[in-house]
């Protein structure tokens, strides 16, 4: 284990200025470390990438994926290199031209999707198209169970983006989406097996997934979704995140990764920050109280687009 220890610890020392760690929570009896497989993994690369991982402070699912990834990528490279980092797809088991090959990929959208507002109503959604805003999702408040006040505010704002140049992304009530004739729908991973993703292709859709880190990417390159959402980039107050922020760091290492997809950037973006975030290379930056909060929207929308191209 000290080999697999010594390769780890260079691999964290070469990254540990680049934005890649994060504070590990404490551990405890009821709370215990990560284990890590040393019966099934493939070699040293692996288990030093998955100790790397763990000590940076990535989740455990995350971990394993990476220490896979520096493991293919030594022995295609022929050496180990602890100042890389994995971003290539074919580390990862991702195939680039999936979606061009597989003839259940969901409907495709643009590689830009611009400035994405995300609004808690119809109002809010006419706004936005009223300022021009390219991309809009309709994502309720928790609160809002009344079946017919959802089908009503889905139904205006798929008239509210009607011969706009705005597209409408629907969160989670997919069969609602279907019905008003949405542009798309937007899931999170826990949605993948309770929604009918045939009926939402078959419809012509548009299905962007949430992701949280490299196994939800993994995860969500098996359904070739039109766009991948990746975050929370930032701390955010408006959603219980299942991690920690990723911050600019790894935000931009995603990225590089996962660059054969429309991305969007989403989690606590605000003015101060969207420029960074849309230097990562992501095609779209998803905003949500930086507008609803506004006191003049339309001047924020600008100002945020402004921001993006700079």
């Amino acid at each position: 284990m000290s080999l697999v220890r010594d390769l780890a610890d260079q691999i964290v020392a070469a990254h540990q200025h680049d934005d890649l760690c994060i504070a590990i929570p404490q551990f405890s009896i009821t709370s215990p470390p990560p284990k890590i497989d040393n019966e099934h993994a493939a070699d040293h690369y692996e288990l030093a990438g998955t100790l790397a991982a763990i000590t940076m402070g990535f989740i455990e699912q995350d971990a394993k994926v990476l220490g896979k990834a520096w493991s293919r990528m030594v022995h295609q490279d022929g050496r180990f290199d602890p100042k890389k980092w994995p971003s290539r797809p074919e580390y990862f088991d991702l195939l680039p031209w999936t979606r061009d090959m597989n003839s259940n990929a969901f409907a495709p959208c643009p590689k830009h999707l611009g400035l994405y507002a995300v609004m808690p109503d119809a109002d809010w959604v006419k706004r936005m198209v009223e300022a021009e805003v390219p991309t809009v999702q309709l994502r309720f408040k928790s609160d809002l169970h009344d079946a017919s006040e959802l089908q009503k505010q889905i139904a205006q704002s798929v008239q509210a983006v009607a011969g706009s140049k705005t597209l409408l992304f629907i969160n989670d009530f997919w069969r609602e989406a279907i019905e008003a004739g949405a542009y798309g729908v937007h899931l999170g991973q826990e949605d993948l097996d309770l929604a009918d993703l045939e009926a939402i292709r078959s419809a012509g859709l548009r299905l962007g997934l949430s992701t949280h880190g490299y196994a939800e990417m993994v995860c969500a390159d098996r359904y070739c979704p039109s766009y991948i959402a990746m975050g929370a980039v930032f701390p955010t107050q408006l959603k219980k995140m299942p991690t920690a922020p990723q911050g600019l760091g790894r935000l931009y290492q995603y990225t590089k990764l996962m660059n054969h997809y429309p991305l969007v950037a989403i989690g606590g973006i605000d003015e101060s920050s969207i420029h960074a975030v849309a230097q990562s290379g992501v095609g779209s930056v998803a905003v949500v109280r930086a507008i609803s909060g506004s006191s003049d929207p339309k001047a924020v929308v600008k100002r945020l687009q402004e921001l993006m191209k700079t």
